[in-house]
C-alpha cells in the first residue's frame, strides 16, 4: 500500500546500538521508494491522459470553428440564393406585365383596326344601298329588304322580275 507525505513524517523507527536499525531503515526506505514510483507512474499516466484530452479538445475546437464558417457560410449562401431569386422572380414579373401591356396594347389596336372595318364596310353597304334606292330602274325590279323587314313582310314569289336580297 503506497504511503501518503502523513504516513512518511509521522514515521517512527526503533534505534539500536549504533543508531537507527539497519533492517527497519531498508525497509521503510523500500516502502517509500514503492510509494513514490506508483505515485510517478500514475502522475506519468495522468500527464499522458492530459495530453491526449488537451489534443482531442484542441481537435474538438477546430471542428466547432469549422463548423461555425461552415454555418456562416452557408447562410451567407441562402441569402445570396433567396436575393438572386427575389431578382430573378422581378425580373419574369417585369418581363409578363411587360407581355401583358404589349398584349392588351395589340388587342386594342386590334379591336380598332376592326371596327374601323366594320364601320368601312357598314359605310360601303348604306352607300350601296342609298344607291340602289335612289336608281329608278333598279328600284322598280329589285326589292331590297333588311334582315328585320324581311321578318315582318312575308315572301311574293309570284311577283314576276323582282329578287330579294339577304344580308
Amino acid at each position: 500500500m503506497p504511503l501518503s507525505p502523513v504516513d512518511v513524517r509521522h514515521l517512527q523507527m526503533r534505534r539500536g546500538l549504533f543508531g537507527y536499525r539497519t533492517s527497519v531503515v531498508n525497509r521503510v526506505m523500500d516502502e517509500i521508494a514503492d510509494s513514490f514510483e506508483a505515485v510517478w507512474r500514475e502522475r506519468a499516466e495522468l500527464a499522458e491522459r492530459v495530453d491526449a484530452v488537451e489534443t482531442e479538445l484542441g481537435r474538438h475546437a477546430e471542428l466547432e470553428q469549422l463548423l461555425r464558417s461552415t454555418l456562416v457560410s452557408a447562410e451567407r449562401a441562402a441569402q445570396e440564393m433567396r436575393e438572386h431569386a427575389r431578382r430573378e422572380a422581378e425580373v419574369i414579373l417585369s418581363e409578363a406585365n411587360g407581355k401583358a401591356r404589349q398584349i392588351l396594347r395589340d388587342a386594342v389596336v386590334e379591336k380598332e383596326r376592326l371596327f374601323g372595318e366594320s364601320r368601312r364596310i357598314q359605310s360601303l353597304l348604306r352607300s350601296a344601298l342609298a344607291v340602289l334606292e335612289e336608281s329608278p330602274d333598279v328600284a322598280d325590279t329589285t326589292v331590297i329588304r333588311r334582315p328585320a323587314d324581311a321578318a315582318a313582310q312575308p315572301d311574293e314569289p309570284d311577283q314576276p322580275g323582282v329578287q330579294q336580297l339577304a344580308g
